[in-house]
């Protein structure tokens, strides 16, 4: 504690304190996947969960991404509320059958009879040196499919309050929680709760431009904002916080104000979440615009291993001030 209100921090445990939280308010939540338990989470946020609440809450489940996560599914119809650990973005694609085809599909299939209130969280992103199959950022592909919410918290005060929204919510949840994030250190008022899952954040203001951005490329937007402040560029920094349902309105906004935009995605250019929003801009505010939008998006390739070329794939800050350079000048 640094001061009587104020609580010094990291992003990781502020996971696992909203994690507490829901368990300890909730006889129905539940949290369930690959070394929870025992581990206490590859990446640790559930570290000390299971002696707090036992084995029937914290559940260690087998390697099969398919086979817990449609016992997720059968748990949230039945009245639970499980919260399902997948390890990386990557391996949920072992579980896509059954997070998109019954998960997001069930309340429309049954006629709105069932909902199915499962929260599902894993890592997503790069920048750990973990390679192709453990550090791609598919977020943006699960932002197309109706029926779910993805949620994509950048900062302690989301780690620490998306959960209990996402659970209170009747339709299945994804969080996509960034690798490089965990570490992330700061300080958040002792009292922190319950965030808007609804409404992207203003995160720095500004005039010249706006910067659009989410989940792990919020703080390197944001280095590359204070960049181009000291050469006389104002960039506002929206971060979106929810993919699906994109906020249209504070998107909007923002370009109106500001007139240029360029959009910061850690996922592949072609396809991307990216692309939806800059056609949201062309459709929405076309006649606002004084320059074409911009991406900044990852190499299209499978993410490699080696530092130098991680580094080379992934969007910079310094990739990020030469496409503001360049729709402001």
């Amino acid at each position: 504690m640094t001061t009587a209100t104020a609580l010094e921090t990291t992003y990781r445990d502020m996971l696992r304190e909203a994690l507490r939280e829901a368990l300890r308010e909730d006889d129905r939540v539940f949290l369930m996947g690959e070394d929870v338990g025992d581990y206490g989470g590859c990446f640790a946020v559930s570290l000390g969960l299971l002696e707090e609440f036992g084995p029937e809450r914290i559940r260690d489940t087998p390697l099969s991404e398919s086979a817990f996560v449609g016992a997720g599914i059968g748990a949230a119809i039945g009245g639970m509320r499980p919260i399902v650990e997948v390890m990386t973005v990557n391996f949920s694609l072992l579980a896509l059958d059954q997070i998109m085809n019954t998960a997001a599909s069930l309340l429309y299939m049954s006629g709105g009879q069932y909902n199915v209130p499962l929260v599902i969280r894993m890592t997503t992103g790069a920048g750990r040196q973990l390679a192709a199959q453990h550090s791609h950022s598919l977020e943006g592909w699960y932002a197309h499919i109706p029926g779910i919410r993805v949620l994509t918290p950048a900062t302690l005060e989301d780690a620490r309050g998306m959960l209990a929204p996402a659970l209170a919510h009747p339709d299945p949840v994804l969080i996509f929680e960034h690798g490089s994030l965990y570490t992330l250190k700061g300080t958040i008022a002792a009292d922190a709760g319950p965030v808007d899952i609804d409404h992207a954040a203003i995160r720095r203001p500004g005039t010249d431009l706006s910067l659009i951005t989410y989940g792990g490329t919020l703080q390197k937007t944001l280095e590359a904002a204070e960049t181009l402040a000291e050469e006389g560029i104002s960039a506002e920094v929206v971060d979106l916080r929810t993919l699906r349902p994109l906020d249209d309105a504070t998107i909007i906004e923002s370009v109106r104000r500001t007139h240029r935009a360029v959009v910061v995605d850690e996922g592949w250019r072609s396809g991307s979440i990216s692309a939806e929003i800059g056609t949201r801009i062309m459709a929405q505010a076309f006649y606002d615009l004084d320059a074409p939008v911009e991406r900044v998006c990852t190499a299209e390739v499978p993410l490699p291993y080696a530092k130098h070329l991680e580094d080379a794939a992934l969007p910079q800050s310094e990739d990020v001030v030469a496409a503001a350079r360049k729709v402001v000048r």
